[in-house]
């Protein structure tokens, strides 16, 4: 069990004991998706039921029992991928750090469930985002997720659906997200390896010269984590011109051809 600030909640596997709160869980999943303006993959109470039988399931509740929030595991492409899907918070409750509690204990139980499973998401929310990024995800593009259509049919009963459909699923108003245990494995191995060598002379930074003389230095991938101002500022962007280029194509050709050049030009240059 995991304990918040607030030692009144607490994060923990969901167990069948807790399969009452199913309706409200999805109740409230509906009515945060209509105040957004966003949607998400529709679930019953009998779904999220099961997946607290089958111990995929994170809950939050007060020592009294309340309900305070809840995120479910679910397989995809033959268990090559996981998502952790349904993040939910009460509201009374949010603004506490819940989500992130939530986050870090369903991101605990797909690691101990799938252990060689590429964890993804698709989100809207910088919050979210955050937090997946302190968890060691990545942006990556679409393509690099789950093709199994039965996740993508999830995304019908969003309102951003068609946006979807006319990026050939290539891309959304989403963010996708990916942690890759291989890749993670492999960044660890390195980082242990430059520790290793961290007393060694010989281990200096690398000094390469071009053949016209000029001194270059190796390049460092640039953390995402580090970087997260500038990828909001694209992320407005990003939702300015999709959400622009839909209405163009409802009310016609709009601003001309200068206009629509230069739209071309954003879209190949970032999209």
């Amino acid at each position: 069990m995991t304990r918040l600030e607030n030692p009144n909640i607490i994060v923990r596997v969901a167990t069948v004991d807790d399969q009452h709160y199913g309706k409200t869980i999805t109740d409230e999943m509906e009515a945060s998706a209509k105040a957004r303006g966003t949607g998400i993959a529709k679930r019953s109470p009998e779904y999220v039921q099961h997946k607290m039988e089958e111990g995929k399931a994170v809950i939050a509740l007060t020592d009294k029992g309340e309900w305070v929030g809840f995120c479910y595991v679910e397989a995809w492409g033959h268990e090559k991928f996981v998502a952790n899907s349904g993040l939910i918070v009460n509201p009374a409750f949010r603004g506490h750090g819940v989500a992130k509690a939530i986050k870090h204990k369903v991101f605990q139980l797909s690691r101990e469930k799938y252990p060689d499973a590429k964890i993804f998401g698709l989100t809207t929310g910088l919050a979210v985002m955050k937090i997946n990024s302190e968890l060691g995800y990545e942006p990556v593009t679409y393509s690099e997720l789950t093709d199994d259509e039965e996740f993508w049919k999830g995304c019908r009963s969003c309102v951003n659906f068609d946006v979807l459909t006319s990026k050939n699923r290539k891309n959304c108003l989403c963010t996708a997200m990916l942690y890759d245990p291989v890749e993670k494995a492999k960044e660890a191995e390195e980082k242990a390896k430059r520790e290793a060598e961290h007393y060694n002379v010989a281990s200096q930074p690398q000094v390469m010269v071009a053949a016209n003389g000029t001194i270059q230095h190796p390049q460092r991938k640039r953390k995402f984590s580090n970087n997260f101002k500038l990828f909001e500022r694209w992320l407005r962007f990003k939702r300015f011109v999709l959400l622009k280029s839909g209405k163009e194509k409802e009310g016609g050709s709009g601003g001309g051809a200068a206009a629509a050049s230069k739209k071309r030009f954003f879209l190949f240059n970032f999209l």
